[in-house]
């Protein structure tokens, strides 16, 4: 499948994904040079998940992200459209050495970020990584993420962006044109993913584009900070519809 047959058509995205599913989390930790652990580190600080709390976790691929988030004894429902990556990720949370309390804390749900199957307001925390830029109508999944999210809930993106130095993301561009597809042609079984990555980085909004995109879907308190010099993003919110919500 080509980049331009691909066009962020869900069926397509996820038939994607399903093929690099059995090698996706070891990919990323080589492509990125183990940068995603730090990463998502920084994500589960900033979801900060109380105990008993609910923590969405939308495009969460074989639930590795999620996982973190229940240190505290908070639950998180895992949810993508890849049934490939949920699949994987259920098998490795069976098999693990503390399966019985994770399965209690971590669920799989199968759904898509623009038609979330979750009630309104059932979410403390809603949290997506690396999965915004592949959906078709990025503020229309913005805005479902505010539905499903209490009132005074949070929203944590981490994304990848673009470094500030115009020099440097342009020769950055250069890399993930090039160098990260080749790389990954010799790893992954699906190398043209990897082409669609880049091109989907390449045009994704810089920070503050995504920061104005996120308020005019209804989040306020809305703020950004840069990873690794820029490579990737986390941008936070919160549902107005609660104490501490003003601020937009």
């Amino acid at each position: 499948m080509t980049r331009a047959e691909l066009d962020k058509r869900p069926r397509d995205v996820a038939a994607m994904f399903d093929a690099v599913a059995t090698r996706y989390d070891l990919l990323n930790d080589v492509l990125s040079l183990g940068q995603c652990r730090y990463w998502r580190s920084v994500v589960a600080r900033l979801v900060a998940a109380e105990p008993a709390a609910a923590v969405l976790d939308i495009a969460a691929g074989t639930g590795t992200s999620s996982r973190a988030f229940t240190a505290s004894g908070a639950r998180c429902v895992a949810c993508d459209f890849s049934q490939g990556m949920l699949r994987v990720g259920a098998k490795r949370l069976g098999a693990g050495r503390r399966a019985d309390a994770e399965r209690d804390l971590v669920s799989f749900v199968a759904g898509d970020a623009l038609d979330l199957p979750f009630a309104d307001g059932m979410f403390d925390v809603v949290t997506i990584s690396f999965g915004l830029r592949n959906v078709a109508d990025p503020q229309a999944a913005l805005a479902e993420m505010l539905r499903v999210a209490k009132p005074g809930g949070r929203l944590v993106i981490c994304e990848f962006s673009h470094l500030p130095v115009r020099a440097l993301d342009a020769a950055y561009q250069r890399y993930l044109a090039s160098v990260l597809p080749a790389v990954a042609g010799r790893l992954s079984p699906n190398p043209g993913a990897y082409a669609y990555l880049a091109e989907s980085i390449r045009d994704w909004p810089a920070q503050e584009d995504l920061a104005r995109l996120i308020r005019a879907a209804g989040w306020s308190s809305v703020r950004w900070r840069n990873l690794t010099w820029g490579v990737v993003a986390v941008h936070v919110g919160r549902n107005p519809g609660g104490p501490g919500g003003g601020g937009r």
